[in-house]
């Protein structure tokens, strides 16, 4: 008998824990009645994405003072971008209708009126998030819409229209209603209703209205993959041209004469001879600035894994999302119990971008300490710092700059300490640690001296030459094609991260990322072949600047962009817009550098390697 209460009371205990947790944003499962929470996050001018401010900067009803409003902090990567969500404490039950409610009445007096008219003419928006989907909204109809009146108006009430399919949330739409004008001594209520409906829409598909189709998958898209395509078959064969007609013909030459019997007339004819085969002693020159180059090929190559990685991974979980919205279709019918969910939690892509950064330090610090190894380095020490500290350090230095603003601003840009914390943790005990090692094993295992040809002791001299095969004019051509390769994407990609569009073609970006190293690599050779042949044997800051320049590129169409296709205003927006495009420009060149070096270095070695001399 005491077994049988004991066994109905653990399955009491058990049915109630069940029931708690079907009532749970993380698992997106609820019951009738169930409380549902609606997090409040941001405010902000809608014309300027990166600025934001609590939602409670400006004079909102706030929650009960009596109860504490929860937090909820996500990953780093939400924190990293600017969320703070607040507990609104508005009640939110389960597919339960609630009629018009109350949520408080305000006295307004200058402070609030001056605040909230502010608001409403900058056009700021403010975000929610219910089960972790978004909500928008807007403070208050812009003033073109009351074109005739002098009064700023504001919107006081909220309607929640929030769709279901059995017991779970499909998506939630907000309806700002009853405008008000805002004048100092008036009293506003704010109130709130909501209305649930059912839906057929699978909960699998739920975020498919967030994605605009039309955008992304625009002819022009695609015109752009194939303009790019046709630019790689052509490069390539102009390189293929380069090796197999003009390097075959002169090294057939060089080697009929060196089987010829005649000494003086073999040396005759080299003394004539012009062209890249005359630097043969000086081509394999260390360059200047050794530690430094060395440091930025391995950042270079390290981060070109990185963004490879990154895609990799989005596609590998859109995939796996994929298989298993088809296999919820498939298995389950009405009612379904099996738990699948689409959801990725925002600042995903940030977090896995930090830690595969992280992870991939080995890589560049092998491909650096190798490289400086092989050109007989010495300060090995000194060039794995560089190496792991180069790109982090820019970064950082650009990001302190911006923190300071969006503190000075109290804007959620700001990154909290503890946040900052972390990151530096990660690259102290991840980072570094592994670019040391990787270092270690390059110069131990890929860093003997294997060159070609010998090194002359005395540096021959460099013939004058027309100002179009100047090293900087070369490089600066350089990053022309590549760029031509990226510019269409390079649109829709500003456009999702300043225009409020989510960037989901990740198939696209990956076709694209390919194409601009296939691009920057043949790029870099042409360049390269035709400074040798000028008897220039400088061809090492040359070849990774000829790559690198793309960056400069970029930059110039972002300030287009800036004037051309968005609103942004304000010091604070500008300082971000710019801040982060250097970021990306200064990764882009290290990448597109490090990429068209190494391209150039397997072709000096290979035309080099044929060539009989000694």
């Amino acid at each position: 008998m005491a077994s049988a209460r004991a066994a109905a009371l653990v399955a009491a205990v058990m049915a109630l824990m069940a029931g708690v947790a079907l009532a749970d944003e993380h698992n997106h499962r609820y019951q009738v009645g169930d409380t549902v929470t609606l997090w409040v996050n941001k405010v902000g001018p809608y014309n300027n994405p990166q600025e934001t401010y609590n939602y409670y900067l400006l004079p909102f009803c706030k929650p009960k003072p009596v109860d504490k409003p929860r937090h909820k902090w996500g990953g780093l990567g939400e924190v990293l971008q600017g969320n703070e969500l607040i507990d609104s404490q508005l009640e939110l039950k389960f597919r339960t209708d609630l009629p018009k409610r109350e949520i408080c009445t305000m006295s307004l007096d200058d402070d609030k009126v001056e605040d909230f008219t502010e608001a409403v003419r900058r056009h700021y928006w403010y975000e929610f998030f219910a089960d972790e989907l978004p909500i928008w909204g807007f403070v208050g109809p812009p003033p073109e819409q009351t074109q005739g009146d002098t009064n700023v108006y504001i919107y006081t009430h909220k309607s929640l229209d929030i769709a279901y399919n059995g017991d779970r949330i499909i998506h939630i739409n907000l309806t700002s209603e009853s405008p008000q004008p805002l004048t100092s001594g008036a009293s506003l209520t704010f109130t709130y209703q909501v209305q649930w409906k059912a839906s057929s829409i699978p909960f699998v598909r739920r975020f498919e209205r967030y994605l605009d189709f039309n955008f992304f998958e625009h002819q022009i898209h695609w015109f752009s993959i194939f303009n790019s395509f046709m630019m790689v078959i052509f490069l390539t064969g102009l390189v293929a041209m380069i090796m197999l007609r003009t390097l075959r013909k002169d090294y057939a030459k060089y080697t009929a004469r060196s089987d010829a019997d005649d000494l003086e007339s073999l040396e005759r004819d080299m003394n004539e001879e012009s062209g890249w085969k005359l630097v043969h002693g000086d081509v394999f020159r260390p360059p200047k600035y050794l530690e430094v180059l060395a440091a930025l090929i391995g950042t270079g190559v390290q981060l070109a894994l990185l963004v490879l990685s990154v895609i990799l991974i989005t596609i590998a979980g859109k995939l796996l999302l994929s298989i298993v919205a088809a296999r919820q279709r498939r298995l389950c019918i009405g009612a379904c119990n099996t738990d699948c969910t689409l959801f990725v939690e925002r600042g995903t892509i940030v977090t896995v971008f930090i830690i595969c950064y992280a992870l991939t330090s080995f890589v560049g610090g092998y491909v650096s300490g190798g490289f400086y190894a092989r050109a007989e380095g010495k300060n090995w020490i000194q060039t794995m710092l560089v190496t792991a500290c180069l790109f982090p350090l820019s970064c950082f230095s650009i990001a302190f700059v911006l923190n300071t603003i969006a503190i000075f601003y109290q804007s959620l840009a700001a990154v909290p300490f503890f946040s900052i914390v972390i990151v530096l943790l990660i690259w102290m005990f991840i980072s570094f640690p592994l670019c040391l090692f990787g270092t270690v094993v390059g110069r131990n295992w890929a860093g003997a001296p294997d060159h070609p040809c010998r090194v002359k002791r005395i540096p021959s001299p460099i013939p004058d030459k027309k100002w179009y095969l100047r090293p900087s004019v070369i490089a600066l051509v350089g990053g022309l094609l590549p760029f031509g390769s990226i510019f269409i994407e390079m649109y829709f990609i500003f456009t999702s991260f300043w225009n409020y569009k989510v960037y989901y073609v990740y198939g696209f970006f990956l076709l694209v990322f390919l194409i601009l190293l296939i691009v920057t690599v043949c790029v870099t050779i042409v360049g390269t072949y035709f400074l040798l042949n000028a008897e220039n044997y400088h061809w090492h800051w040359t070849a990774f600047s000829a790559g690198a320049s793309t960056s400069v590129y970029v930059m110039l169409y972002s300030l287009h962009y800036f004037l051309m296709k968005t609103k942004m205003t304000g010091f604070f927006q500008t300082a971000f817009y710019f801040g982060y495009t250097l970021m990306l420009c200064l990764g882009l060149s290290m990448m597109c550098g490090a990429v068209g070096y190494l391209g150039s270095m397997a072709f000096v070695r290979r035309i080099f390697r044929n060539v009989k001399v000694d």
